[in-house]
């Protein structure tokens, strides 16, 4: 048996999720460390770092101390916590489910930096542990703080459903006639409504998609229809600031399926993120068109990506075909630090100052939610003249094979074998 050049992580578990936030967090990191996942404890191969996804039902054989790694990690819901039992936690640290990318990464740090410091490890147990047991507590308040939240997104949804029902039943003059004056100040007062309707119901997927997720109910459909409402919703406030907005789109050469209300709404945040950024007599460009999109790094290479050829992973073939659509809205702001090009998909993250900065810090992170619900990505990078903002959908065909060749592909490791 060849020795293996590169210490491993090993994800047991059906979380694609999770598994793809490891191989990002190594990615991040070098490559330092071969990433693999198992569906089972049986199919799993030897490894240092062993992160275990926990479902209810699941044979004893799921508990750490089964496997003579350095490291142990043990991913669970919170209402599991009972059922699974205390054996379950033997020899291992605990996160709560959903698990984020800065949580896992900085686990996955200490794990790293503890590895070749043995003499260290009862004293940086006992002291993890009690990290482990703060972090849980923060969790725990943390997912209190999101139901509270979620249900309160949920109560609004109700009145706002019934001022534009009321909404449309004067637009339809059912309670009598009305002057033009009148039907403009109403249509306007729809438009809006509508928007915060598509907000809160954004907002509430924000808070419970994690944790309960649900597909889009994805159709066949021109990419321009939604984009272009998004556009039309968005003149107003354009037109406030005195900001020309133009979109360039060409046609896709496949089929696109998505939900059409999701990706207008993401359109619609995008649009308005530029305006809040774009100094007055300002400009927003979009464009849209077919991309070939290398899904091994989320994003293409030069935008934050590896290299081409980059050690870590391999592509299935060579062809460099379009396999997805994207779409940049830039706007003629100021750059974007380098340091938060990332952080400004996270949720409340802001940046910018003054009336640029204002806002719930919440429309990145749903768009992100979004894109992401639809096999998609999407990133943020500073070009000449002002920032720009881009995402891309897989067409049909790659959206719907993408969860067998996942399935496929977290069987091998994240670094390909010679």
């Amino acid at each position: 048996m060849l020795e293996r050049e590169a210490p491993r992580i090993v994800l047991v578990g059906d979380d694609r999720r999770l598994y793809r936030m490891c191989r990002e967090i190594v990615a991040e990191n070098g490559n330092t460390y071969e990433v693999a996942w198992a569906e089972t404890e049986r199919d799993a191969p030897e490894g240092e770092i062993f992160i275990w996804s926990y479902q209810p039902g699941l044979e004893r054989s799921w508990r750490p101390e089964s496997k003579t790694a350095h490291w142990h990690l043990l991913v669970i819901d919170r209402r599991e916590l009972a059922a699974a039992g205390a054996e379950c936690f033997a020899g291992a640290a605990v996160v709560l489910k959903p698990v984020t990318k800065a949580a896992l990464g900085a686990w996955l740090g200490q794990a790293r930096a503890a590895g070749s410091v043995e003499g260290l490890r009862r004293d940086r147990d006992e002291l993890l542990g009690w990290l482990m047991e703060a972090n849980l507590r923060l969790q725990e308040y943390d997912r209190a703080r999101t139901d509270f939240i979620a249900k309160t997104v949920h109560d609004f949804r109700a009145p706002l459903m019934a001022a534009n029902g009321y909404c449309g039943l004067l637009l339809d003059e059912a309670l009598g006639p009305l002057a033009p004056d009148q039907r403009g100040v109403l249509s306007r007062i729809q438009a809006s409504l509508k928007r915060l309707s598509r907000m809160t119901a954004a907002m509430f997927e924000l808070s419970t998609g994690e944790r309960a997720p649900k597909a889009p109910k994805a159709e066949r459909a021109e990419i321009r229809l939604p984009l272009e409402q998004a556009l039309h919703e968005i003149q107003p406030l354009a037109a406030s600031r005195r900001i020309q907005v133009s979109m360039n789109l060409a046609s896709a050469p496949r089929p696109l399926a998505f939900e059409r209300e999701q990706i207008e709404q993401v359109a619609l945040n995008l649009f308005e993120n530029a305006c809040r950024f774009t100094p007055k007599d300002g400009r927003i460009e979009l464009a849209g068109y077919p991309f070939f999109w290398d899904r091994r790094y989320g994003v293409p290479a030069g935008l934050g990506g590896p290299a081409q050829g980059a050690q870590g992973d391999r592509r299935t073939g060579m062809k460099a075909e379009p396999n997805a659509y994207r779409v940049d809205i830039w706007n003629l702001g100021p750059a974007i630090p380098a340091d938060r090009l990332d952080r400004i998909f996270e949720e409340y993250a802001t940046y910018g100052t003054g009336e640029a900065s204002a806002g719930s810090g919440l429309g990145l992170a749903i768009c992100k939610s979004i894109v992401e619900r639809h096999q998609g990505r999407i990133w943020a990078e500073n070009r000449e003249g002002g920032p720009a903002v881009s995402f891309v959908l897989p067409f049909e065909s790659e959206s719907r094979g993408r969860a067998s060749k996942d399935a496929v592909a977290g069987s091998c490791q994240a670094k390909g074998a010679a």
